[in-house]
């Protein structure tokens, strides 16, 4: 459970998931304007949206969760700007993921 005080930031810009732990605190600098060792959370996907990384300051050095999802997609916030805010509840949403729609390939044949 994370505490209600924790900030969580989303990027909505798609992120190289190649990125390391320092390009990732970068990123979130200069996408959010907040120090990325502040104990707030950062949240990038990837351009398919099936990659994301969560990526925070312990007090000690910087953790990340990364997950691949296999069917299904992350659903990012929508709206303005590049980045969201959202609660804890919110992110284990986003994690969970929503299930890709069947593509017309996939279906058999008559």
């Amino acid at each position: 459970m994370i505490p209600g005080s924790v900030r969580i930031f989303v990027c909505r810009e798609p992120q190289d998931m190649r990125r390391g732990f320092d390009r990732l605190a970068l990123a979130a600098m200069q996408t959010t304007g907040v120090d990325a060792q502040s104990g707030a959370m950062f949240v990038f996907a990837n351009r398919g949206s099936t990659r994301l990384k969560v990526l925070w300051w312990d007090g000690n050095g910087f953790c990340v969760l990364y997950k691949r999802l296999h069917r299904a997609l992350f659903r990012l916030p929508q709206g303005e700007g590049s980045t969201a805010t959202i609660s804890g509840r919110e992110l284990a949403v986003l994690l969970r993921g929503v299930p890709r729609r069947a593509s017309r390939r996939a279906q058999p044949r008559a």
